[in-house]
């Protein structure tokens, strides 16, 4: 079993580099989000403070490198260039999932090199929604976390993924009973993330209800994990899959609309991701009420050419990130939160469908807005 999980890992890796695997005729919707300009900051640039606090950690942006990948060879210089990155620049990463470091220890150093490289960084855990559900036992769970020294676990939901991937698909009802365990036992922060299809009002209560202390909304408009299996399905000759993958490419909330539907039923922590390609993608999400941002594909294309290319990488996301807190008047990163925001087109009509109160990101104080 640890080998077939091995090889799919590969295969990740290799299609993601390889093929279009982002989503074709659905966006992130954050087109539809404005941030007001400010003619007139407050501040200097080189003053702006993008320094925030997210679990009891302490960043120098609300940026977090997405899970990505482990649990194959190709992994350990990707994750190990990451590190380096992070650790340097003060930010976070999160690893793919570790079940295959379970089933065959040998694996665990594909994993481990990210906390070898990064001894002080952020890093997040990773265990799949299957194995929870499936029952993992809690010392399984300490196990990973001990692995790297993890800073929190994140608990991925990909049961739309397991159906393409396999023709199957585990309900929800025992993972959250599990989950409600899982809380209650572990000492560090639980973080349960999507893989790019979105996280719903009614879903991220039932989060908060078990406990969880934080969710990664992980929303559509970016790389797409029905379209991956529709390329793993091509290969291997599986025609049934591979129509199920075509047929569901863009499916799921678009990143925009799931921040404001999670948001605006829960006090949930939220890390924003899904199709965030700059600085500005972030800002917004920041403004719309996340307290994190997160990439994933942009990091794995630079991960390739070694650790001075994520930073570099990074670092432009940093800047441009400064840029839009500067051009909006704010000092600090946290002030987006305090803005205005002008949401219209599709994200304004979903959320008029949904009764999220997208009025009250207009009506923020205009204090320091000329």
């Amino acid at each position: 079993m640890a080998g077939k999980v091995r090889e799919r890992k590969a295969e990740h890796i290799r299609i993601c580099l390889e093929e279009e695997v982002e989503a074709k005729n659905i966006t992130t919707w954050l087109e539809h989000v404005w941030l007001v300009h400010s003619a007139l900051p407050e501040v200097d640039y080189g003053d702006v403070d993008l320094r925030t606090e997210f679990l009891g950690h302490e960043f120098s942006a609300p940026i977090i490198v997405s899970a990505m990948t482990g649990g194959t060879e190709e992994a350990v210089p990707i994750n190990k260039a990451i590190a380096e990155a992070v650790e340097e620049l003060g930010l976070g990463m999160g690893l793919g999932s570790q079940r295959a470091a379970l089933e065959d220890p040998g694996l665990a150093k594909t994993f481990r090199v990210a906390r070898e490289a990064a001894p002080t960084a952020f890093i997040m855990a990773n265990i799949g929604y299957q194995e929870v559900a499936n029952g993992l036992p809690v010392e399984a769970l300490e196990r990973i976390i001990c692995m790297v020294e993890a800073d929190a676990l994140a608990i991925h939901l990909n049961p739309l993924q397991e159906v393409v991937q396999a023709l199957r698909g585990s309900s929800g009802r025992p993972f959250l009973e599990r989950l409600a365990e899982i809380t209650d036992s572990l000492d560090i922060p639980v973080v349960v993330k999507e893989v790019g299809f979105g996280i719903s009002a009614e879903v991220a209560r039932e989060l908060e209800r078990v406990g969880v202390d934080a969710v990664d909304v992980a929303g559509a408009g970016g790389t797409s994990w029905a379209a991956v299996e529709y390329y793993r399905a091509l290969e291997a000759g599986g025609v049934l899959k591979a129509e199920l993958g075509r047929t569901f490419w863009d499916w799921g909330i678009p990143t925009a609309a799931s921040i404001l539907e999670v948001t605006s039923s829960t006090k949930l922590a939220v890390i924003a991701s899904g199709g965030l390609r700059t600085g500005l993608d972030m800002a917004k999400c920041l403004a719309l009420g996340a307290d994190m941002t997160g990439a994933a594909l942009p990091i794995l294309k630079v991960a390739m050419k070694g650790p001075e290319a994520v930073k570099e990488k990074l670092r432009t996301l940093m800047e441009e990130l400064r840029t839009a807190v500067f051009a909006t008047g704010c000092r600090r990163v946290a002030d987006l939160a305090e803005k205005p925001v002008v949401i219209t087109g599709p994200l304004a009509e979903w959320a008029r469908a949904r009764g999220l109160p997208v009025e009250e990101l207009a009506r923020r104080s205009l204090k320091g807005q000329i």
